[in-house]
């Protein structure tokens, strides 16, 4: 399997090179061409969603400005983020981290093109076999995790991966080997270069491939802490349990998100903290070209999209809000369509387009909700946030939230600005202790005091 996975890379990588046009720049493109996906500006007449201020004042994203476009091409996404880098330095090892994902997405698209035809459809080994979550794992989220994992240990700026189909974060010993000298490491104090932290869900709904239903990937970049010396790393390089903490790090922190859409077309939509930018993959040249620039979430929208099959499990707060929208006393007094694909990637791509509210909430069989916080909620929030709409557990902003393991799971509300504070308007005006109480406690990260112990340091083997 890791050999086909391997060529499957390569071909990916092959083909990109194969198809590339050269840049020609016939003339220069009238000024109406210039593309800038700048952070979107609240509008006076509503309220801004606080992560865009408080990222702002943390770190200050220059957008790229395109003076001259390929008429043949267009805006590639490695002609971006070269663009990007040059306007923000500091980000160049991003631009080598996103070409990794980007391949990867590549190859993932292929797979789920095919599957039909490979054979790779259906549980593995015919079911029985589940990942950390207690899930069923399909065929494909084993191989499309492994090609993730492979495309980012490539790029040699990825320090630790956290997957959903991984039991531990893995740590990227290769990312630290210094260049020409066999089975030497680097201290990571006196490496030159930015290593990451990368989260994702490899094949998001990877159940409606058999049925040709949108998936997607999902993924989220951090900076890695100060250090990761002193982690015990096995010898698969699973890493010791005191060094989870350098892994769980809030939504605010984020540096990079997006999700990759396998659908009628394949779309990478991605944000680096100033606006959200969609790519088309144009199988002709073997490129994600920019067709969605600086996406913004409509102030209100005119769709819900949840499972309705859980209507009587949710809290009471959400049931009146949902009934509203039906019967159109709501604010906009307007009645709401229902779409929901069962795909977060399908679900929440519609309403960045199309405004509305996408949730995946609390219920009684599940408290929590069923997203995990890390790799799934925090980096859909960053976008929704950066493409001015709002994501919330209900009442709690998701970028807020402290992970407490990796796999934490929260519940998951999103979209319009307008529609999502109409919705925590009423968890606002709940009395219910239990609600409450779970919104103070996801935000009381209860981390264990080994997992502290090991905050500051991860260090691989020499």
């Amino acid at each position: 399997m890791r050999s086909t996975v391997c060529a499957l890379v390569a071909l990916s990588l092959a083909s990109a090179s194969a198809f590339h046009l050269p840049l020609a720049l016939p003339h220069r493109a009238p000024a109406r061409a210039r593309l800038s996906a700048a952070r979107p500006t609240p509008r006076a007449a509503r309220p801004a969603p606080p992560s865009i201020s408080m990222m702002a004042e943390e770190r200050t994203v220059r957008a790229p400005i395109f003076d001259e476009i390929c008429e043949q091409t267009g805006i590639t996404l490695p002609r971006y983020m070269m663009e990007v880098s040059r306007a923000n330095p500091e980000m160049r090892d991003l631009e080598s981290l996103m070409s990794g994902i980007q391949q990867a997405c590549k190859t993932i698209a292929n797979l789920v093109d095919r599957a039909a035809l490979t054979g790779m459809t259906g549980y593995v080994g015919g079911g029985g076999s589940v990942n950390v979550q207690g899930e069923e794992q399909m065929q494909l989220d084993v191989i499309t995790n492994d090609v993730l994992k492979r495309a980012l240990k490539f790029t040699g700026k990825v320090g630790v991966i956290a997957s959903e189909e991984e039991d531990k974060p893995v740590f990227n010993r290769d990312a630290y080997q210094v260049p020409g000298v066999e089975s030497k490491y680097q201290d990571i104090l006196a490496d030159i270069g930015t290593k990451y932290v990368t989260v994702f869900d490899p094949l998001d709904g990877s159940s409606n491939v058999d049925a040709n239903i949108p998936t997607g990937t999902i993924f989220g970049v951090y900076e890695e802490a100060d250090s990761m010396e002193n982690c015990m790393v096995g010898d698969d390089d699973a890493i010791d349990s005191s060094c989870v903490f350098n892994t769980l790090q809030p939504g605010t922190a984020l540096v990079a998100s997006g999700y990759c859409l396998y659908s009628s077309s394949c779309m990478f939509v991605f944000t680096v903290g100033n606006g959200v930018n969609g790519f088309t993959y144009d199988r002709a040249i073997g490129e994600f070209v920019l067709t969605h620039p600086n996406i913004q979430v409509p102030k209100r929208g005119k769709i819900y999209s949840f499972n309705e099959a859980n209507r009587w499990l949710w809290d009471v707060p959400l049931q009146e809000y949902i009934t509203s929208l039906q019967t159109g006393e709501n604010e906009a007094k307007v009645q709401y369509s229902a779409r929901y694909i069962g795909s977060m990637v399908g679900d929440v791509h519609r309403t960045l387009l199309y405004g509305g509210i996408f949730g995946y909430p609390s219920d009684t069989k599940n408290v929590d909700g069923k997203l995990r916080l890390l790799y799934e909620a925090a980096p859909m929030a960053l976008l929704m946030e950066q493409a001015g709409g709002m994501a919330l557990t209900g009442k709690t902003r998701i970028l807020d939230l402290p992970p407490q393991s990796v796999h934490q799971r929260v519940p998951f509300l999103a979209g319009s600005v307008d529609d999502v504070l109409e919705m925590k308007s009423y968890y606002d005006a709940s009395e219910d202790a239990s609600i409450i109480r779970r919104c103070l406690d996801r935000l009381d990260a209860k981390v264990s005091e080994r997992a502290k112990d090991g905050l500051a340091k991860l260090k691989p083997k020499k």
